[in-house]
């Protein structure tokens, strides 16, 4: 039986669990089981303690958004529309530092329907908007009449998706959204395009499109945000990116066909230590479900636990103002691992 200890002079003294294992006899021996079960009683509690810290699945969020994975009609198709080559694990590398070591040494992406990208609407007017922005925070950016019509093109094509459809219905009926399809865009555009300080001192440098799809970085020495496959892949295409190696626990390694990667990269000569982005998932998609949890949570930082697919994830959520400071998924478990076998009898 787990846990259970028994104590006899003269004998061991074993704690299951690999927490102690002594040798001792007599009045010896009871100090040490005493000492022994203090120290199992506390890992107990401090273990309770982990599990009740984490938060429960939000089981709402996880039906729609698990909803929204089955309309993403856009979405790349592992093996048929792209390749990827998972490689090595990556190592502990501390934010700022510019030295790390390569456990990939091929691209993570060997392939990608192109044809496809730039045939289906929202990508190819996704991918427009790649080049809009400056890279380093700090330079303010200036938006151009053909970038705002840019943006308009793509917002125009995301709502036209049967993904952004269901996400807007979602939203009305939580009263968190104008049924005015206008005023949804506009608040679309406030949320995601919006212009705000990241850097203090600075223009409007930053705005949550950039940040999330785009990626920038900051003082010169580290990477923030960068949490799209498309903006991944075309930076490693053009050797602007290099891919270091996957980030995940010993027990849940990932594989070619899973939609969510902690990846290490580094780019433009600065390094991402941990990473993670949604893989062949359309632009639709990932709008959709941080726009839903931005708009269901009015704290400045919020985490929510989803069931998407086959992938346990945590959806992480900060808020500037009005906007969109950050938006990520972190995977915590892929290919049902999560799910508790059940057995008969």
């Amino acid at each position: 039986m787990r846990n259970k200890m028994l104590f006899k002079p003269g004998l061991d003294l074993a704690v299951s669990e690999g927490f102690c294992s002594l040798s001792c006899t007599c009045g010896r021996g009871i100090m040490a089981a005493r000492f022994c079960g203090l120290l199992v009683l506390l890992t107990l509690c401090l273990s309770g303690l982990d599990a009740q810290s984490r938060p429960a699945v939000n089981q709402e969020l996880s039906d729609i958004f698990n909803e929204l994975w089955r309309l993403d009609e856009n979405r790349l198709t592992p093996v048929t529309d792209y390749n990827i080559s998972v490689q090595g694990r990556a190592s502990f590398v501390n934010q700022g530092s510019h030295v790390v070591r390569d456990y990939a040494l091929q691209p993570l992406f060997s392939n990608v329907n192109e044809n496809k990208l730039a045939n289906t609407t929202t990508y190819s007017r996704f991918m427009k908007l790649l080049n809009n922005y400056e890279r380093s925070t700090g330079v303010a950016e200036q938006v151009t009449a053909e970038e705002q019509t840019e943006i308009d093109l793509f917002l125009t094509a995301v709502l036209e998706t049967k993904v952004m459809k269901r996400a807007h219905q979602y939203l009305v009926s939580k009263a968190k959204s104008n049924s005015d399809l206008r005023r949804f865009k506009s608040q679309l555009n406030l949320i995601w395009f919006n212009l705000y300080h990241r850097q203090k001192n600075a223009g409007l440098d930053s705005c949550g499109f950039e940040h999330v799809f785009v990626g920038e970085t900051k003082s010169g020495t580290e990477i923030i945000g960068f949490h799209n496959w498309i903006q991944f892949y075309l930076q490693e295409k053009s050797t602007h990116l290099d891919y270091k190696g996957y980030k995940a626990r010993s027990l849940d390694l990932p594989d070619q066909d899973d939609h969510v990667l902690n990846l290490q990269f580094s780019w433009h000569g600065l390094v991402k230590p941990v990473g993670s982005a949604f893989i062949g998932t359309s632009p639709e998609f990932e709008m959709a479900i941080f726009t839903i949890v931005f708009l269901m949570n009015t704290e400045r930082s919020t985490t929510v636990l989803v069931n998407i697919d086959q992938c346990r994830m945590e959806l992480v959520v900060i808020r500037h103002g009005r906007s969109l400071g950050t938006a990520y998924p972190k995977l915590l478990s892929s290919n049902s691992r999560h799910v508790t076998p059940q057995h008969s009898g």
